[in-house]
């Protein structure tokens, strides 16, 4: 009894010394943070991070230490030290909130940083609001959703997106938000690693940090025209990658992939056998060829869509995962937990939106962002023109260049933007929003070039 004693003790022992060593790490990185921060780098720093992973590999062979372990242990080092740095990070939430507030002081905000359409849902989806009471729609119902609605959806995504779905491959979510979420959260464990291309909508990190799972990011740039390099994908990929996520079309850029290159890049995930997650709630904003992740019935994909950008139903909170009914089920059991069900009512009213013709919100969107790009272009920013979704990100080639700062002057004259680093690395971008009508899109570029010629 007391040699085990002893190693308890021991054990004890290493653990204190364990958790004085992290605080003392823990501070540093804090530090670095607010260095970076001076400076306008970005927080997470991939060349850095390899070199210690492959120093750490080397050490587990010397010392006969398995090196999964090892490596879990150092994702949650290296995601700790994110979440101290991230701390106070603006996004275009942040300024969105921000906007908000100074509204309802009486100041007059034009909206360009959020991914919000300014037109009504569809004309059925009111009609449905006032049927919901007499048809009964007040009780508790499935965790998977309403079977009328996931039938409908089954046949609703078959139809678009070429595929074979059945109800069985459907969960309903309130909003595609918490189906990304679910996904990241009950598929992965701590210390496994996601794929992100970058630039990226920022809750794919987020879900990812919050459930303790390493975030390898793939950094594109414009020149490279937003896409990136099998020779990119297949460097990050190792034993605790579980995921990679695609976008498109893409949030912030209106990226949309060749279709070689998305094949490519499915064809690897298979090869390792990781799990898609495939963001698609763009879809019916893609104003060039391109393809669901759906099409090819890979049974380790995940497709989330939502009824917020196509029936402009933001407020409803409504959304879907298409899966395997294996990860439907792995889903669900979160969703039972933290909801029960989402709102029968809300549901319903989906589901009558599905009979609306959408294809004038498409072509809406599609002409704002051509007026967008004409001005744009005459205000001489850079950027790609986007193949889809509702935004344009641009770069503002100017010497110490904030996006959080100039999005912080330009909220005081009356304007929201997106600061560029929400989405990564990407001090010197902002994104733009397509989602008001012509007239105040041009009031607001006004007052953006007007900033633009003070600053020079």
């Amino acid at each position: 009894m007391s040699d085990i004693n002893q190693l308890r003790n021991k054990i004890d022992e290493i653990t204190i010394e364990m958790i004085k060593m992290l605080k003392i790490r823990t501070d540093i990185s804090k530090e670095i943070g607010e260095i970076k921060k001076n400076i306008g780098k970005g927080i997470t720093d991939e060349s850095r991070e390899d070199n210690l992973r492959k120093q750490v590999i080397t050490l587990c062979k010397g010392l006969n230490f398995d090196e999964s372990i090892a490596s879990k242990f150092l994702n949650f080092l290296l995601n700790e030290s994110i979440k101290v740095q991230s701390e106070n990070k603006q996004t275009h939430l942040s300024i969105f909130l921000k906007a908000k507030s100074m509204e309802q002081e009486g100041k007059k905000i034009i909206h360009m940083e959020v991914g919000e359409p300014d037109f009504a849902p569809p004309e059925i989806v009111k009609n449905a609001l006032q049927e919901v009471f007499d048809k009964g729609f007040f009780k508790y119902g499935q965790t998977r959703g309403l079977p009328s609605f996931r039938n409908a959806l089954a046949k609703y995504a078959s139809k678009k997106f070429n595929a074979n779905v059945s109800e069985e491959n459907i969960l309903v979510s309130p909003g595609a938000r918490f189906a990304i979420f679910s996904a990241i959260t009950t598929l992965l464990n701590p210390g496994d690693e996601i794929i992100v291309i970058e630039p990226a909508w920022p809750a794919y990190k987020d879900c990812a940090l919050n459930s303790g799972i390493k975030v390898r990011t793939i950094t594109t740039t414009l020149e490279s025209k937003w896409e990136p390099t099998i020779e990119q994908i297949q460097k990050v990929i190792n034993a605790n990658t579980k995921m990679i996520v695609l976008n498109y079309p893409n949030n912030p850029t209106g990226k949309i992939l060749p279709e070689k290159l998305q094949d490519e890049i499915v064809r690897i995930s298979m090869k390792n056998n990781l799990y898609i997650l495939s963001d698609e709630i763009y879809s019916e904003y893609a104003f060039t060829n391109w393809k669901s992740v759906l099409s090819y019935n890979y049974d380790k994909s995940i497709i989330t869509q939502s009824f917020s950008k196509s029936h402009a139903m933001t407020g409803f909170r409504i959304g879907y995962a298409i899966a395997s009914p294996e990860i439907i089920n792995k889903m669900s059991k979160l969703e039972a937990l933290c909801l029960t069900n989402v709102s029968e009512p809300i549901q319903y009213v989906a589901m009558k939106g599905l009979e609306s013709d959408i294809s004038n919100n498409t072509n809406t969107i599609r002409t704002r962002l051509k007026v967008l790009t004409e001005k744009v272009k005459e205000i001489k920013l850079d950027f790609a023109v986007p193949d889809g979704a509702m935004y344009i990100f641009a770069r503002v080639n100017q010497e110490g260049f904030s996006g959080v700062q100039f999005a912080n002057e330009l909220l005081e004259k009356g304007l929201a933007v997106a600061p560029g680093e929400g989405f990564g690395d990407y001090r010197n971008f902002i994104r733009i929003s397509a989602c008001q009508d012509e007239k105040t899109l041009m009031e607001g570029m006004n007052i953006l070039g007007n900033m633009m010629r003070d600053k020079q």
